[in-house]
Formats: structure tokens, C-alpha cells, sequence
């Protein structure tokens, strides 16, 4: 139910787009970011405007072409984006915060139970397509009358 306290912990009219990330939000995700590697120059980048161009594109679905020109560049997002996809960094911190939202529920940090419904059940027993080297059984020959 919306209360006044709910509607200002909710409002993001305040943000430049309803994407970006509140002062508490980015806390939460700052600490679980790694730093920049040892040698070569320093990091320049605001990694905060990096996850405000990363939620941007995945809650509009706009192409990368397509960033606004006050979040960095579209080469530097993707750029990270690869990066924390192949180094897990996007997992840990999906991860961190799942476990974390669950304890700020009350909950155990993994789900102890599963609902499946006799929907799902009858669209997986329709399985895929056959292998590509699938080949029927060789009919039985008739039986003599």
C-alpha cells in the first residue's frame, strides 16, 4: 500500500532519469565493485555514471548507439559491461543484493521451497526438438497373418 513514508522512499523524481542510482542504492553497490589493477594510469571514469548508463540501458532497452550524451561514452559502458560479466563482478553483486534482500525480509538467504504448477509441468513434458542425429526406430516388420 502506498503511505506518504513509502512514496518519498520511492520517488526518483529527484534523479536526472528514473534509471539512475539513489545515494543508498550506490552504497550498496560501490563496496562490491573491485578497484582499478595495479600499473598503467589511473581510473578516470565516474563508475557511479557506469552503473547509471548500465541500469539505463537495461530498464529502457535502448541500443547501445542510443546512451544519452551526459553518461559516458557508449564504447566505456560496454567496455565494463564485458568486463564485469566475464569476471563475475555482475553476478556477485546480483548475488549480494538477492541474499540481502531476503534477509531484510526475514527470510532465509536461499529459498528453502519450489511451486510448480500443473501448467509448467505439462509444457515440459512436450520437450524440443529431436537431436540433429535423431533418427526414428526402424519399423518392425508385420506380423504374418
Amino acid at each position: 500500500m502506498w503511505t506518504a513514508e513509502n512514496r518519498a522512499r520511492y520517488d526518483r523524481s529527484r534523479l536526472r532519469y528514473p534509471s539512475d542510482l539513489t545515494d543508498e542504492e550506490w552504497t550498496l553497490i560501490a563496496l562490491r565493485i573491485p578497484p582499478a589493477k595495479r600499473g598503467g594510469n589511473k581510473r578516470t571514469v565516474n563508475l557511479r555514471e557506469v552503473v547509471n548508463g548500465l541500469m539505463y540501458i537495461l530498464s529502457t532497452g535502448c541500443q547501445w548507439r542510443a546512451i544519452p550524451k551526459d553518461l559516458p561514452p557508449r564504447s566505456t559502458l560496454y567496455d565494463y559491461f564485458d568486463l564485469w560479466s566475464w569476471d563475475g563482478t555482475l553476478d556477485r553483486i546480483h548475488h549480494a543484493l538477492y541474499v540481502e534482500c531476503r534477509e531484510r525480509a526475514e527470510r532465509e538467504a536461499s529459498p528453502t521451497a519450489a511451486i510448480i504448477d500443473s501448467q509448467s509441468v505439462k509444457s515440459a513434458e512436450k520437450g524440443g526438438f529431436p537431436p540433429a542425429r535423431w533418427r526414428p526406430p526402424p519399423a518392425s516388420p508385420e506380423p504374418p497373418e
